[in-house]
Parts: structure tokens; sequence; C-alpha cells
């Protein structure tokens, strides 16, 4: 029997229509349409029991254990010179792609004093996936502007990976959703629009099929790699839901969440 907790996950509304936020654009803000969400009682199960069951293609995610030589995630430098090497070979070798690129990374605390760099976040607090398929083939063309017609005719995917950079994780941790049990209806259009560019992502509606899983007490020498994009159509899952949330079982006083997502094009 499979262990779970239970716990509000936050799910958009589906009111039939893209969520549009207009940045920076004044004139334009009167066309804005600000989707509502809402909670939703949910069971999370405990990864860790079923840990040898998860497989990129089959079910969007997986947890490995793999130690790194970082010793400051707050240092750009150092996470540029290691991290993304690092993380560059584990992607390469569990989805077998033969060119991966590192194009981005965030670090995420609730901790105020760490949130004045400019790249570290707060966690995401609802059911969310990063990429479209307007924005995943973007990035594409956003960074690899002379190859990307070559690049695009082939598979490629988005892949993300998800690090513990404190203590043990004991407060707002990942929940995953299993990809086979998450419907194609449901993904919502969440656009950010600027006068230059379009940013995209799906939000998710509830549905009481989705399936969740987290990994409790997850360390720096442990890392969670998901898919949050693929164009390969033999493929059971081509992305993976995914937000924090408050774990009911956190202890009084236990550590802020410190974390460091990492996001790779890779090419097959």
């Amino acid at each position: 029997m499979e262990n779970y907790i239970s716990a509000d996950l936050t799910y958009i509304i589906d009111d039939g229509q893209p969520s549009i936020r207009y940045v920076d654009w004044p004139e334009e803000e009167h066309k804005a349409h600000i989707a509502a969400y809402e909670k939703r009682m949910t069971k999370v199960y405990d990864g860790r029991s079923a840990i040898e069951k998860f497989q990129l293609n089959r079910h969007g995610f997986l947890l490995l254990d793999h130690p790194t030589k970082m010793s400051n995630f707050y240092d750009e430098k150092e996470i540029q010179k290691i991290y993304y090497p690092e993380t560059a070979e584990l992607i390469k070798r569990e989805s077998g792609g033969k060119r991966v690129y590192i194009f981005d990374h965030t670090v995420r605390t609730p901790l105020q004093e760490k949130q004045r760099k400019g790249w570290v976040r707060e966690p995401v607090r609802y059911v969310h996936n990063d990429y479209t398929e307007l924005s995943a083939p973007q990035r594409v063309k956003d960074f690899f502007p002379k190859e990307s017609d070559m690049l695009l005719k082939n598979r490629f995917a988005i892949i993300q990976t998800w690090r513990s950079i404190g203590p043990t994780v004991e407060s707002e941790p990942l929940a995953l959703c299993d990809g086979k049990t998450i419907p194609k209806t449901g993904f919502i259009r969440n656009q950010r629009r600027y006068k230059d560019r379009t940013a995209e992502t799906y939000h998710i509606s509830y549905n009481p099929a989705h399936k969740w899983y987290y990994f409790p007490k997850m360390d720096r020498n442990e890392v969670l790699v998901f898919k949050v994009f693929d164009t390969d159509k033999n493929i059971d899952v081509k992305f993976t839901a995914h937000t924090a949330f408050d774990d009911p079982t956190t202890p009084e006083g236990a550590s802020p969440r410190q974390s460091i997502e990492m996001r790779a094009l890779v090419f097959f």
C-alpha cells in the first residue's frame, strides 16, 4: 500500500480562455484576462516507496542520487563553471540526447534576504508546466537562431532538474504529477505579453485522475529530473505538471526550502 499525505494544491480554473497579463505595457492592460485559481485537497504519494518504477519517458520524472562538487549555490559564477556541466552530463546520460544545452537556472527560497539577488525567486505554488507548443520551439530559435530551422526538424525536448541547496527539504517540497494520469485537456495557456515578445506557460486545471508524488526530505546529494516538453509523438509523456506545496507534516521551526532548478534543451 502506498503512503500518502493530503495537501492543498492550487489549480487554475478553466473558464475557456487563456490567462493573459501585459507587462510594462499600460496601454494594453485593459485587454488582460486574469484567471481565477482554486485549492483542491489532494493525495500526494510518497515517491520513495516506488522510486525504482519511475521512468523519464513513461512518468515524466525520476529521482537520482547525484552528488555535486558545488560549494555555494548563491555564486552564479560557480554555478556556471561547475553545476552547468555537471547537469548537462546528467541530462545527456538519462535522456539519451546527443546534445544538451543548459540555458537557464533559478534559485528559489522564501528567504527575503536571498531574494535580493535578481535571479533568486520564491517557490511557484500553482500547478503548471513551464513550456508550451509555442514557447518551447521559441527557445530553440532564441538560443540557436542560425541552426533553428534544422534543429526543429528533428526531435528535441526541454528537461529540467531540481535540487535542494540548503538543509534537507522539510517545507514547501516539489510535487510532480504522473504524466500518464494527465488527460490532454486542462492545459490552460498562461501568457505574459511584453512589447517585443510573449512568454507562455501552461497552468493546469483540476482533474481527479491526476496522481501526485513527492520525495520527502530530499537532500543536496539527490536530484529530480523531469521533462516539460518533448516533440516525440511516440513517447508517453510530453509534459510534467508540478508545483510547490505546503506539506502538512512540516515540523514547527523547519528550515525554509532552498532549491535550484536548471533548464536544458536536449537534441536527439
